[in-house]
């Protein structure tokens, strides 16, 4: 929200009628704006996308490709916005959660201003692009047997001093099902090789009822929100 009161938004699309033969869909990441606290919104498009072909025989049972389950953060210096995503695409060494960023002065017209982050700079176009994982995925969205973080959502701890990502990892049988939550830490958005190695925070047998899909953090204090929380928070996955 801006101090004027205008909301950016920005959503995961999921397209029909992408495979002729299944239901397979591709999704994609797209911008809104809204100027009345969200009872109505502008759509600005999509400003995330893949560039690979659609992989129609694709085993994992949701995606034949695309970007999408992210989450967008501000930096601290409010100079850019970046976008933690999932790409379900492409050769395995660019599958897994990615980053991309966008100039915060861009934010009311984000046509053509993200770029992905590849081979240690902000260099490709949002749209189409290479990338470079973060968290790269070990086998392939493609197979059966996919083996890959995914559903990053992002968050600044001001205990800790450090941006906080809680992730999904789906293994290593068709249906995602979750091996559990993971975290790594994080004190410098730009600079995506600082991301530490993922750590464990539930197994799956932990999740109950649920399969431990979309983990997410909220502040507990005054101005706590799913964006900044403190040294303790209430810790929500699958929406419980």
């Amino acid at each position: 929200r801006d101090p004027d009161g205008t909301l950016f938004l920005w959503y995961h699309n999921e397209p029909g009628g992408v495979c002729a033969a299944n239901k397979l869909t591709r999704p994609r990441i797209g911008a809104a704006i809204s100027y009345d606290n969200g009872k109505t919104v502008r759509d600005l498009g999509i400003v995330l996308d893949s560039g690979d072909p659609v992989d129609c025989n694709a085993k994992n049972g949701f995606f034949a490709g695309g970007h999408g389950d992210f989450s967008v953060i501000l930096d601290r210096q409010r100079r850019f916005f970046y976008f933690f995503f999932t790409n379900y695409a492409g050769a395995l060494e660019e599958q897994g959660v990615a980053v991309a960023r966008m100039p915060y002065d861009a934010r009311r017209d984000p046509a053509g201003a993200v770029t992905k982050y590849y081979r240690g700079r902000w260099g490709e176009p949002g749209i189409g692009g290479h990338i470079s994982p973060v968290f790269p995925a070990r086998v392939s969205w493609q197979a059966a047997n996919t083996d890959s973080h995914w559903g990053p959502s992002i968050h600044w701890n001001t205990h800790l001093r450090r941006f906080v990502i809680l992730m999904n990892h789906a293994c290593c049988t068709p249906g995602w099902p979750q091996v559990g939550v993971y975290a790594s830490f994080s004190a410098n958005l730009a600079n995506p090789a600082s991301w530490s190695h993922p750590i464990r925070l539930l197994e799956n047998k932990q999740l109950h009822h649920h399969p431990g899909y979309y983990p997410q953090v909220l502040g507990l204090e005054r101005n706590g929100t799913d964006r900044e929380a403190g040294q303790v928070a209430r810790l929500y996955v699958h929406g419980e």
